[in-house]
């Protein structure tokens, strides 16, 4: 049996422009607060090579036993006003460099 692509690359229209986006990291729970971690979603524009890693915060902890988050799961609404998010915050997807990390709320704003 074939194995699933681990991290699958999503088209999605933002502004007019078209971004690359994949789920770099699924939500981390513990009970330490200062070790939970959120959703990350890493973007690049489509015609680019700088990312940006868009950080979610962990949000509720799931119920035990409750199916790992997949990237077809994360809402492409989501995602898109993250993207926008981080444009209006100073990323310049087209711009050589470093990857960035930009906080994002759990609306994506």
């Amino acid at each position: 049996m074939a194995r699933a692509e681990r991290n699958q690359e999503f088209e999605i229209l933002v502004d007019g422009e078209t971004y690359l986006w994949r789920l770099q990291r699924t939500p981390y729970w513990s009970r330490e607060p200062s070790e939970r971690r959120g959703m990350a979603v890493a973007v690049r524009h489509q015609e680019g090579q700088r990312e940006a890693i868009l950080e979610f915060p962990p949000g509720e902890q799931p119920r035990f036993g409750a199916p790992q988050l997949k990237p077809s799961q994360v809402p492409p609404k989501l995602v898109a006003t993250a993207i926008a998010s981080a444009v209006a915050a100073g990323w310049e997807p087209l711009s050589r460099g470093r990857t960035v990390t930009i906080a994002v709320d759990a609306a994506g704003g």
